[in-house]
């Protein structure tokens, strides 16, 4: 059996990833005893979730906290899986670690592709202005895809992301994404701009798509990779 400890993103994580979740406390009870107290009684309002049970009529299956009605959760009374998980990254913080990466990327690249197809008139509707703008715009999101693939997969985080002290992380166990994973939440949120039209309207949903959902206050690119965005701080 190799000893080799699996790069983080390549489908395991290693055992010493330390954005992995962390291990719950057990229950208070004492050694050998129920989980629910020294006499073995059940919780109040009936048995305890997930022995097949439904809970009684009218009671949430999933409780009445922060993450009721959890959508990944195939039974009554499923953990939640932010359980032993940072709290949700702020919008804000997301917002503005975007901005970051589209800066860092942007300029440079915008700069050097500039030089090399001669300056772009932005305001010009020529079709020469035209080709260079596509241009311009289609390597821009090439460069962007890579590099937000790249970081996703390495490290769950972007420069932006880290100077905003935030991380992407799967919600299965909150390790660095996967290859399958980062890559596809890259994609998502990148290629939908080549589609005239469309493609911004699909992008500018999915960017504000955070703002209502619940409970992970995920983007469309989040649930098509299944991952969170976290607090790293």
């Amino acid at each position: 059996m190799s000893s080799e400890t699996p790069r983080p993103g390549s489908g395991e994580p290693p055992e010493d990833d330390p954005f992995l979740k962390k291990p719950q406390e057990p229950p208070a009870g004492g050694a050998g005893g129920s989980p629910y107290g020294g006499a073995g009684a059940p919780p109040p309002g009936g048995p305890p979730p997930g022995d097949g049970t439904p809970p009684p009529f009218g009671q949430d299956p999933y409780g009445g906290g922060r993450y009721a009605g959890n959508p990944y959760g195939g039974e009554y009374g499923a953990a939640d899986p932010l359980a032993g998980m940072p709290p949700l990254a702020g919008r804000g913080r997301r917002l503005v670690a975007r901005i970051i990466d589209a800066i860092i990327i942007g300029v440079p690249v915008m700069l050097i592709m500039n030089a090399i197809v001669g300056w772009v008139d932005y305001t010009s509707t020529s079709n020469a202005q035209t080709s260079k703008q596509a241009t311009v715009s289609g390597v821009t999101m090439l460069v962007y895809l890579v590099y937000e693939g790249l970081m996703l997969t390495s490290r769950g985080q972007t420069l932006g992301k880290m100077a905003m002290k935030i991380r992407v992380a799967m919600l299965s166990n909150g390790s660095v994404p996967t290859q399958q994973a980062g890559w596809l939440r890259a994609a998502v949120y990148t290629l939908p701009e080549i589609v005239p039209c469309c493609g911004f309207i699909f992008w500018l949903v999915n960017v504000l798509w955070c703002t209502w959902d619940k409970p992970y206050q995920q983007c469309l690119h989040d649930k098509a990779a299944k991952t969170v965005v976290v607090s790293a701080a």
